[in-house]
């Protein structure tokens, strides 16, 4: 406040500084404001920003505080980071329940992603972290357990070109997957702290892996499926930002390297939608929907051994090919 008073003060000395007085007290009005703000809008800023950067930045407006305001910004993006990845994947999922199939993504490209989601939320955690710092990472490693356990669901049976039999179930599979996943994150959990530290520096090359499978897929089928636009461009901008609240806010190499190959590798993939963008996967066996496969009875043909073949042809050139094989005796 005493910044104000200071700078009225002089202003009112300077005779030619009308503006300049003017503008000192309309920001003395809004001081009045924002000093006395409800306790549901002061409690959550405080505990967001601490009570000095409160102090400083909403109750005296020293907008020239420049260690508060970068605080403050990159808390105001780890909020929005963390509120955007808990609908980023939803687009993807809507995609291949509304589409009944997977085509064009990749098993191995999700189920590494979603390790390296769970790894590093698991890592913040038992580091204490501001949750504001990996918030999204909660949301997205549910968001793509779903997704995995979708194309694993939708995956083509084993179905034989001998047999009209419906194609195997994959539910068998898709429980098993989410065992593993509950397994792996209590055991993540669980582990030593030297352990989870070394599983961290292993997202940068899991990371890595993670997004090469759906690369090869999309340059193979020069279409990018059903990945989700929406989702790729949320993750370049997500990737970005926590670029900036790491450094900020954690100071954690290994955590920014994870980033900063992920953010590389999802510009990667949004480049590939720009240019694939509008073609279709090629109609393949292997990427026709699981209903397809189960239901429509492809036709079988019958293979007959030869030695019944030549059997068959010995029978009917010992037997007549016209008359009655039998006749009645006349008394």
């Amino acid at each position: 406040m005493k910044f104000f008073e200071t700078l009225c003060a002089d202003s009112q000395r300077i005779r030619t500084g009308y503006l300049k007085l003017q503008y000192c007290n309309l920001l003395l009005t809004m001081t009045a404001i924002t000093q006395n703000l409800p306790s549901f809008i002061k409690d959550p800023a405080i505990g967001l920003i601490g009570p000095h950067c409160y102090s400083s930045l909403v109750e005296n407006l020293h907008v020239t505080d420049s260690v508060c305001l970068k605080l403050a910004i990159s808390k105001g993006l780890g909020v929005a980071i963390v509120l955007g990845g808990a609908v980023m994947k939803i687009p993807q999922l809507l995609l291949i329940l509304r589409a009944r199939h997977a085509k064009g993504l990749s098993l191995p490209a999700f189920g590494l992603e979603t390790l390296a989601y769970l790894i590093t939320l698991l890592y913040a955690y038992r580091n204490n972290y501001p949750f504001s710092t990996y918030g999204e990472n909660f949301f997205l490693t549910i968001q793509n357990v779903f997704i995995t356990l979708l194309i694993i669901y939708y995956l083509p049976g084993t179905q034989s070109h001998l047999t009209t039999k419906r194609a195997k179930s994959n539910t068998p599979s898709v429980l098993v997957a989410g065992v593993v996943s509950i397994v792996t994150a209590y055991v993540l959990l669980v582990i030593p702290m030297h352990l989870i530290q070394f599983l961290q520096l292993a997202t940068v090359p899991i990371s890595l892996f993670s997004k090469i499978p759906q690369i090869s897929e999309n340059y193979r089928n020069k279409s990018t499926g059903q990945l989700s636009v929406f989702a790729v461009a949320s993750q370049v901008f997500g990737c970005a930002a926590r670029l900036f609240t790491t450094a900020t806010e954690m100071g954690d190499s290994l955590v920014f390297a994870g980033f900063a190959l992920a953010f590389v590798l999802n510009v990667a993939l949004g480049i590939q939608i720009w240019m694939y963008w509008g073609q279709g996967v090629p109609a393949t066996k292997e990427h026709w929907p699981r209903e397809k496969q189960e239901f429509d009875e492809e036709p079988t043909e019958i293979v007959t051994p030869q030695y019944a073949q030549a059997s068959f042809n010995h029978a009917s050139a010992t037997q007549p090919t016209t008359g009655r094989r039998w006749a009645r005796k006349v008394d």
